[in-house]
């Protein structure tokens, strides 16, 4: 029973298909949950639409450091009025990205902001998107008193010193794919080391694929294939793994929306 807690089925790369990729990892993988996660205008309507038409996938909403130069105060009001839907569970994804730079760092370090401020206003867990900016991410969540909420570090690339820091600010540690490749000795020795009621298991399909699939496209019914490796790296089994990972997703996403009642 697995808890996918990053996906974007609403991606053009599913529109063929869509339907059969989420039956297979409902009926085949065994993927009884998914967050998707809505990060500009268009997403964040594919969102919507998703968590609306299907009982067991949820919607977060935010906005993507890269579109961060068109986030507009309407767009964050808009925001700020789609919390109250049944099925918005967290806000994001949001935060830093110093790899592409798409939006000047100064624009997107503002926009990151005011969203920390809308999820301790709204009382929703945040989901963080972080690539080459680890530290100035870590400085800001201090800053904004980010520890109010809690969330998780989506698809964590740091060493074990960040991973104390994200800890220490009651954030949850995401992996996915690349925990799987043959070359990931990080990857897996966070793997090993994170707390494993603060751990969580996501595949950001379409992207990041695990292996054997690396370089395909990602599917959420792979995130099975996560948890084995985790479960392989931890010396349990992918059963055991699966159970405390739900466990772990649904404190943080949805005992509050479901008045502390098992929605499973």
């Amino acid at each position: 029973m697995l808890f996918d807690t990053h996906v974007h089925l609403n991606d053009a790369k599913f529109d063929e298909d869509r339907d059969e990729v989420i039956r297979r990892a409902r009926e085949e993988f065994g993927v009884r949950m998914m967050l998707n996660v809505g990060y500009n205008r268009e997403t964040i309507e594919g969102t919507l639409r998703l968590a609306e038409t299907h009982d067991f996938i949820y919607a977060a909403v935010g906005w993507h450091p890269h579109d961060a130069k068109d986030c507009t105060d309407e767009d964050l009001a808009w925001i700020r009025e789609l919390t109250s839907h049944p099925k918005v569970v967290a806000l994001g994804e949001m935060g830093l990205d110093y790899y592409w730079d798409n939006s000047p760092r100064d624009t997107q370090a503002e926009i990151f902001r005011k969203q920390i401020a809308l999820a301790r206003e709204t009382g929703l867990p945040i989901i963080i998107h972080c690539r080459d900016a680890y530290e100035d991410v870590i400085r800001i969540l201090r800053e904004e008193r980010a520890h109010e909420t809690g969330g998780v570090m989506h698809c964590f690339g740091a060493d074990a010193d960040i991973m104390k820091a994200c800890l220490d600010l009651g954030f949850h540690i995401g992996l996915g794919g690349p925990v799987t490749f043959k070359n990931a000795s990080l990857p897996r020795e966070i793997a090993r080391l994170v707390p494993l009621d603060r751990l969580l298991i996501e595949t950001d399909c379409p992207y990041l694929a695990p292996h054997p699939y690396r370089g395909k496209r990602n599917e959420t019914g792979y995130v099975r294939l996560v948890a084995e490796k985790i479960a392989e790296v931890r010396g349990m089994t992918a059963e055991e793994l699966a159970r405390v990972t739900f466990d772990n997703a649904f404190r943080l996403f949805l005992s509050d929306r479901a008045g502390g009642a098992d929605v499973r």
